[in-house]
């Protein structure tokens, strides 16, 4: 069965990269093992405690406080991503706007629209569910970021299309955007490569604990 591709961007890190040729993998080598660590995680039961542990912990991380009233991003889950529908829906309940991705071409950053749940979706360039065209444009100010693999060091492996660079390089370009990605556990390895156009975290939070990088 094929993986899906397209999701996102390349790794990231809030410290010193990493540089190609240094670590055992390159990004191509370590994206296919840590797709496939991810994709052995199966047990709906761990799937859905992890989902609910990161929940809370996104909870607790104050975003409502930090967005001021602003939207927060997340994404709809694609093939063996954590889900973090729950943690946007109690994010949705302290009074945040939420807001989903719209993929445009490769190279590009995304678009994002706001999510009412209760609104009909579409299936968007790469069979993600996405809010349809009638919804508002809007620019967030917090994003809840998927990734393949994180390091301690702020490190994020992406899928390679470069969507969350450019989109969080974008969004940042007009002010300060909070970065927080979404992993499980699992996930962690003890560094992912990077380059130097890659957008750091600022926070990496699992089902076990919650990781805050920089300032």
């Amino acid at each position: 069965m094929s993986q899906p591709q397209g999701r996102d961007g390349e790794g990231s890190a809030a410290m010193d990269c990493y540089p190609m040729g240094t670590l055992p993998l390159d990004k191509t080598a370590a994206r296919a093992e840590a797709r496939a660590v991810r994709d052995a995680l199966t047990d709906p039961t761990l799937r859905a405690d992890a989902a609910r542990a990161v929940r809370d912990r996104v909870a607790a991380l104050g975003i409502p406080e930090i967005v001021q009233g602003g939207c927060v991003g997340g994404y709809w889950p694609l093939g063996s991503e954590l889900d973090v529908r729950p943690a946007m829906l109690h994010l949705r309940q302290t009074g945040c706007a939420l807001a989903l991705p719209v993929s445009g071409p490769r190279g590009t950053a995304l678009t994002f629209r706001d999510w009412d749940p209760d609104a009909p979706m579409a299936t968007g360039r790469y069979g993600i569910q996405e809010p349809g065209a009638d919804r508002p444009v809007v620019q967030p100010r917090a994003l809840l970021v998927p990734l393949l693999a994180f390091d301690r060091r702020g490190g994020r492996l992406g899928y390679g299309a470069g969507y969350y660079d450019r989109t969080l390089a974008a969004l940042r370009a007009g002010g300060p955007v909070l970065a927080v990605g979404v992993a499980f556990a699992a996930q962690e390895r003890d560094a992912v490569p990077c380059d130097a156009h890659d957008e750091p975290m600022d926070w990496i939070v699992t089902e076990r604990e919650t990781l805050r990088f920089g300032g």
